[in-house]
């Protein structure tokens, strides 16, 4: 079995699917490794490193896919629209796992179909106990929640603890994280070790007891709804909680110095968190951080790629790709959710792969088979 691992060619990704680590366990299981000459050079792993540990080094991206039977991404290959087509240089029959942003790319799934590429989405991987191993939104998400407080410390004109001196006495930083997933989980940790006093809110009440156990304080509307879809996932809520949650936001968020927001839901628009009325009344100085402004933003004016600052001095934040911020770890962590998702599937005694098409795991994350698009939520009917 050939195992290919290409240069990610997105603009703003600095990540790559394989490590020497992860690569010398693949060897182990008797597949033969390709890596493209590069791959790993932004996420500082060298050719070099990835020789020792077993893999074969190919010039190009062709040179790389030639062949094989499974190729590992980090984003979705780019196709001949997009003027560099990735998608081409994959045989047919071959097995593709990357993050491919299935439900905002639907119209790709049907040319993974028309490659006869068997497409596999990790992020679509099913939130059940034995895939936290392979849970790709989770070992991401907690980098960017992390690297949230440290650009928007990087970014805050003041210091993040208390600290009391001979010349006086300054008062700690208020952070205030909004939505208490994986990312504004670490978000909380983070700004506590920073000194921060914190404030978290979401709308699964679930949340509040993970909140408190990170010494923060939860702050949410009462309410009898439900903010958690069955695959445990936020969902949207009502009219009525969203203008009882704005009051309450409206309120809490004139007092803080930083706001992280890590708001997403799957197959949708991220939805509006802090709107231009808030921003007007927040301090001069005070920074967001909008993790989801890839996804349409969270806050009213924050932009893709760019530090804005309002007309009252508030600092918003939108980097892109923020877990690429971090490229080494993000990719060691990739790397291994992709090995952990492979292994069960790699016969021990020949070494070749084979999806057991039963398992709930692979019917939950793969969008194509066999020349056809087969995930429900691709497929006509879905959602």
């Amino acid at each position: 079995m050939k195992i290919a691992i290409p240069r990610e060619r997105r603009e703003f990704e600095k990540r790559v699917a394989a490590s020497p680590d992860t690569v010398k366990k693949f060897v182990a299981l008797g597949a033969t490794v390709v890596v493209e000459a590069g791959a790993g050079a932004t996420s500082s792993f060298s050719d070099q490193d990835f020789k020792d540990a077993g893999a074969e080094i190919a010039a190009d991206a062709a040179a790389a896919l030639k062949d094989a039977d499974v190729v590992l991404k980090i984003q979705r290959p780019m196709t001949k629209e997009e003027g560099n087509d990735e998608l081409a240089l994959l045989k047919p029959g071959a097995v593709l796992l990357a993050q491919l942003g299935a439900l905002q790319n639907k119209d790709q799934a049907a040319a993974f179909a028309a490659a006869n590429v068997t497409a596999i989405a990790m992020e679509l991987v099913p939130r059940i106990s034995r895939a936290q191993s392979m849970d790709v939104l989770s070992s991401q998400s907690n980098l960017a929640g992390y690297k949230a407080v440290l650009d928007a410390a990087a970014e805050y004109g003041r210091a993040m603890p208390m600290m009391m001196t001979a010349a006086g006495t300054i008062a700690p930083a208020k952070a205030f994280i909004m939505g208490v997933g994986v990312a504004g989980l670490q978000a909380i940790a983070t700004a506590r070790r920073l000194g921060a006093i914190v404030s978290a809110t979401d709308v699964r009440a679930a949340t509040k007891e993970q909140v408190e156990s990170l010494g923060a304080k939860f702050v949410m509307v009462e309410t009898e709804e439900t903010g958690e879809d069955a695959g445990g996932y936020a969902k949207e809520m009502s009219e009525d909680y969203k203008k009882r949650q704005a009051e309450l936001v409206f309120e809490h968020i004139k007092k803080q110095d930083i706001v992280i927001t890590t708001a997403l839901i799957p197959g949708r628009a991220a939805p509006i968190l802090i709107t231009d009325e808030m921003l007007a009344v927040m301090k001069p100085g005070s920074v967001i951080v909008d993790l989801a402004v890839e996804m349409g933003g969270n806050v009213t004016q924050s932009k893709p790629g760019e530090i804005v600052v309002t007309d009252n001095g508030v600092i918003i934040i939108g980097h892109h790709n923020v877990p690429s911020r971090l490229a080494s770890d993000a990719s060691a962590l990739f790397a291994k959710n992709l090995l952990n998702f492979l292994t069960p599937m790699i016969d021990k005694e020949t070494g070749a792969l084979a999806l057991n098409w039963e398992d709930e795991i692979i019917k939950g994350s793969a969008l194509t088979r066999d020349g056809k698009v087969i995930h429900p939520l691709l497929t006509e009917g879905g959602n």
